[in-house]
């Protein structure tokens, strides 16, 4: 008896809200510069990424939000939700903020 067992990791981001409480979001557009590829070859913009207005992502005083989830841009950019106010596990975030991105993220309270 022959079979094809295909065997696929997934990876799954760590949960970066402290609760759901509170939790204001609103819609962005993901850029897609600046992102490399995968061993896949995909172009995925990790969950807690601190983003700027135009999507990029930046760690200073233009930070405007923090990426609610995995967005893969391997197309181009994509639409993503962008946490604006809530409560962060900040130690659960890819890159820790800067002291400027901090600032910014006013309605933001870290964990």
């Amino acid at each position: 008896m022959n079979f094809n067992a295909n065997v696929k990791q997934f990876y799954t981001s760590p949960e970066i809200l402290a609760t759901e409480k509170n939790l204001v979001s609103f819609t962005v557009t993901v850029s897609d510069s600046s992102i490399s590829g995968n061993a896949e070859g995909k172009k995925v913009v990790p969950r807690g990424s601190l983003l700027a207005s135009d999507g990029t992502i930046k760690n200073d005083g233009t930070v405007i939000g923090i990426l609610a989830n995995d967005v893969d841009v391997t197309s181009g950019p994509q639409p993503g939700s962008l946490i604006v106010e809530g409560y962060i596990l900040k130690d659960r975030l890819p890159v820790k903020p800067a002291q400027l991105a901090i600032d910014a993220l006013k309605k933001i309270t870290f964990r």
